[in-house]
């Protein structure tokens, strides 16, 4: 059985600066590979969250996907919780540690990419 470390994906584009604060530092080398990881299965998460809300996203402008996905991130709290779990159970367990040490922080790191990720590919859904 592959290890949780061995399946992230590598992202050439980040830059690690010894100036980097440890959130950062856990924000580019851990949280930003298991949401790229998870890419596929957030996205189909999405598309399953706009179906249980009966909403015609479609038919919707730029603009209101955009209100409705910044509104979904802030203000639907089970919403929330899934996707950060969706991310935080790729963890190991000593990255579960440093991730708990700084949870409050982490989880809105965890939640603005994923927005950020979702609004990146609006045109999926």
């Amino acid at each position: 059985m592959p290890s949780k470390l061995s399946i992230r994906p590598i992202i050439e584009s980040i830059v690690l600066n010894e100036n980097d604060s440890p959130q950062e530092l856990f924000q580019n080398k851990t949280l930003r590979p298991i949401i790229k990881l998870q890419h596929d299965l957030l996205v189909s998460y999405f598309k399953e969250y706009l179906k249980s809300k009966n909403i015609l996203f479609k038919s919707l402008t730029e603009q209101r996907k955009i209100e409705f996905i910044d509104s979904a991130f802030q203000k639907d709290n089970a919403f929330k919780s899934e996707v950060k779990g969706l991310i935080i159970g790729h963890l190991t367990e000593d990255e579960f540690q440093d991730y708990s040490s700084y949870k409050g922080d982490f989880n809105k790191r965890i939640l603005a990419m994923v927005k950020q990720r979702v609004v990146s590919v609006i045109e999926l859904f």
